[in-house]
């Protein structure tokens, strides 16, 4: 049984169940949503993500989450927290927060709606000190809403991945403390 882990005005953002692979692939895995993830993945790696995640909620207290919208009680994106993992990143272990939202309900202020969700998630009962968002250098949506926001770039943190294409390889990083959040409240 999932955990409700936040409810905004449209959306319900819950704790992954393995039921969600399947959904997250039919819904989420289009080219046009993965472009910047270094494209669609098979249903094993999502299945795989899962997995992970769901490990992540039982033993830390956060992972990913399925955000469903109230109107339909449909799979919209997935939004939450996680650990820097990269090998190349130069903050491995910071909260790293990230988002993906259906193509079908982009610029209807979905994501920035979940992600601030998770924002209050990380600095209340996970008691993050401060979280990072990463992204590509051409992926312009995901560091405007970074901006938008209040966090900052951090170009100290930047690191190239060869793992993606030359125009996804910069990855560029944003940050924000508990105390730059509370100020915006």
């Amino acid at each position: 049984m999932a955990d409700i882990i936040a409810e905004t005005d449209r959306l319900i953002l819950r704790t992954i169940e393995e039921s969600d692979a399947a959904e997250q692939y039919r819904l989420l895995n289009t080219q046009a949503v993965m472009a910047r993830l270094g494209g669609p993945k098979e249903l094993h790696e999502i299945e795989a993500k899962h997995a992970k995640a769901m490990q992540w909620y039982a033993t830390r207290g956060f992972s990913f989450l399925m955000l469903i919208e109230k109107e339909t009680g449909e799979l919209v994106g997935h939004a939450g927290i996680k650990l820097v993992d990269n090998p190349l990143a130069p903050n491995q272990g910071d909260h790293e927060i990230g988002w993906l939202i259906r193509e079908d309900r982009w610029r209807l202020g979905l994501a920035e709606e979940a992600v601030r969700a998770v924002i209050d998630w990380a600095f209340g009962r996970v008691d993050a000190p401060h979280v990072v968002a990463l992204t590509s250098e051409a992926n312009v949506p995901s560091w405007k809403l970074m901006e938008k926001l209040g966090m900052v770039r951090r170009e100290d943190l930047d690191f190239d991945d060869p793992d993606y294409p030359p125009e996804d390889r910069r990855t560029i990083q944003y940050s924000l403390t508990k105390d730059q959040w509370g100020s915006q409240k």
